[in-house]
């Protein structure tokens, strides 16, 4: 078991202290320097266990150390450490220290600190100790008899720490136990030796009867460091009664992992519930007519707005703006900066198609000539207003509104409730002792944390789409069917009575309705494939398209897919960071990790 964060700075102080301290004699100093505080040994280890059981029945022992240290002959130790378990098999056992004295029985001065389960001992003061020094610790614990999956009660004890880095010169053990245990021995025992997991034994001596009950010995020489002893001594079952940590308790140790799982799944079932709400809303008749004309009304900023997962928003305003002769694209000095060319005849649909406009050509020449940037924030913070205000628009005019879905809430509330209750039994299993209750409170608070975030979003209010919303967003889903359908099908719609009837401007131009379903083809992400639909037209018509690039190569799939990368780019943009993250240390030219504070030292004292 590795010291606590407390032994390393102790030990570092003593390194200093003693550089200091013995500054006058440079071969002090020198070892001084060199040494390990862990550097010494044990000249014996005794200890004597007397374990019997109290007025509820549970087990007590009461033990006496006596170890005796032989330290160097020079300045390197304050003293010793002991580290001693506080828990045992799921339940603690309250370890409690009596006193620590030397063989005289003169009080030792000592410090305790718990860490990861284990309470650290620290004898010594500021003052060096050297040569041979005793130290006599005296301790209580409970709890130390289990009840074995064989069937008896059990004394199976660790006698040494077999995480010592010290050896130990003799060893000897005493284990007295009560008249009552002693009444109740079945007579099987057993003492193993060696490093962990080792099954060599020992000998064990007794039991042998006193006038206080049954003594059990075990002795040795010389062992080394980690070279531990275990006993186990059998009684009948039942003898001594267990701690209610180490009964097996649902409630505590398995139902808040249960109450984890559902609060996590009814969180889950809230972020569904918002998802099937939004898709419910967006449903007005249920049946879906192929368009091939969009109202003046609708154009691809506030389209974009009623469409989930609407591509190329930018783009596509700017192509409805050209198909409309609004605006020409045309080849900018590289590549990818396109120049958009305002033209003076053309008529703005919709107030928005005018906001596109004027943020677009915002900084024109005075031939009306503006370059789409590579890389400017403030071009694409105007593109973004754009895109905020097509949705403020869906909003006003009646498409859109934000709303809670009401069973999503409910169900987050049915989640908080549950990890709640599943926090508080957790919480309260490891309050009363139940060391098993404590993987399942890290579990359920874990749950509680991740359930109280996606609250964020389940208690929000959402974009839904309201009845007139729904209905246009059911045109907008014919279009996209009259995009997909094969030409044959398209001609025969607009050759039929009522396909004539609706047409808007009265023109059996089939170009110009292709052109201006293009900009909703990119929105729904075909402006591939509805490209290739425009070039088979102009290529029959003998023409290009008139609105982009030179007007009169038929291809566009080319110039178009060049266009629309480079606006969506340029409305996204964000200038790249100039921090750096080895503004702190690494002066010299090379950071490194573990450069920063921290960090430590663990030993002896």
């Amino acid at each position: 078991m590795a010291a606590p964060r407390i032994l390393r700075a102790l030990a570092t102080t003593a390194a200093v202290a003693g550089l200091v301290l013995l500054s006058s004699s440079p071969a002090s100093a020198r070892a001084s320097v060199s040494a390990d505080v862990d550097d010494f040994s044990y000249a014996s280890w005794d200890a004597t266990y007397t374990v019997g059981v109290d007025d509820e029945g549970r087990a007590t022992m009461h033990v006496t150390e006596e170890l005796v240290a032989r330290f160097p002959d020079f300045d390197q130790n304050r003293g010793i450490v002991r580290g001693l378990a506080t828990s045992y098999e799921n339940a603690g056992i309250d370890t409690r220290i009596l006193s620590v004295t030397d063989e005289t029985g003169a009080d030792v001065p000592y410090e305790t600190d718990t860490d990861d389960g284990v309470l650290y001992v620290l004898t010594g003061d500021d003052d060096y100790v050297q040569g041979l020094q005793t130290y006599v610790i005296e301790y209580e614990m409970r709890d130390v008899v289990l009840a074995a999956e064989t069937g008896v009660d059990e004394f199976y004890w660790d006698l040494l720490p077999l995480d010592s880095t010290q050896a130990i010169e003799s060893f000897r053990a005493d284990i007295l136990f009560d008249d009552t245990l002693t009444a109740a021995l079945t007579g099987a025992s057993g003492c193993y030796e060696g490093y962990s997991g080792s099954s060599e034994t020992c000998t064990l001596e007794g039991p042998t009867d006193t006038a206080d009950g049954a003594l059990f010995r075990v002795e040795s020489g010389e062992r080394a460091a980690g070279d531990g002893v275990t006993v186990a001594i059998g009684f009948d079952a039942g003898t001594v009664t267990q701690p209610s940590a180490r009964t097996p308790n649902p409630v505590t140790d398995a139902a808040p992992m249960f109450a984890a799982v559902g609060g996590l799944g009814l969180t889950v079932a809230s972020w569904f519930a918002v998802s099937a709400v939004r898709k419910r809303r967006r449903t007005a008749t249920g049946i879906v007519v192929a368009q091939y004309d969009v109202p003046d009304a609708m154009p691809p900023l506030l389209a974009a707005a009623i469409l989930p997962g609407a591509k190329a928003v930018i783009p596509a305003e700017i192509v409805h703006l050209a198909v409309r002769g609004v605006l020409r694209i045309e080849e900018g000095a590289e590549p990818e900066r396109p120049r958009l060319r305002r033209l003076p005849d053309g008529r703005l649909p919709d107030q928005l198609d005018a906001d596109a406009v004027d943020n677009l050509f915002l900084g024109a020449d005075d031939t009306g000539v503006v370059d789409i940037p590579a890389a400017s924030e403030t071009f694409a913070a105007r593109m973004g207003v754009l895109q905020a205000l097509g949705k403020k628009q869906a909003e006003t005019r009646g498409l859109t509104v934000r709303e809670r879905a009401r069973g999503a809430v409910i169900l987050q509330w049915i989640a908080i409730a549950v990890a709640a209750i599943g926090l508080a039994v957790a919480i309260w299993g490891v309050a009363t002792g139940r060391v098993g209750a404590i993987p399942a409170l890290v579990v359920v608070a874990f749950g509680a944390f991740f359930v109280l975030l996606a609250s964020l979003y389940a208690f929000s209010k959402h974009v839904m789409l309201t009845a007139e919303g729904a209905r246009q967003y059911e045109y907008l889903q014919g279009v996209r069917e009259f995009i997909r359908v094969a030409e044959a099908d398209r001609l025969q719609m607009l050759q039929s009575y009522t396909g004539a009837e609706r047409r808007q401007d009265g023109s059996a131009n089939v170009i110009v309705l292709y052109e201006r379903l293009l900009p909703y083809a990119m929105l729904f992400g075909m402006e591939d494939e509805w490209g290739k639909v425009l070039e088979h037209a102009y290529t029959y018509e003998q023409r290009g398209p008139g609105w982009i690039g030179d007007g009169r190569s038929p291809y566009l799939s080319t110039s178009l897919a060049a266009f629309a990368v480079s606006t969506a780019s340029a409305s996204s943009y964000t200038a790249p960071s100039t921090g750096s993250s080895s503004s702190f240390g690494g002066s010299s030219g090379g950071g490194f990790s573990g450069g920063g504070g921290g960090g430590g030292f663990s030993g002896g004292r």
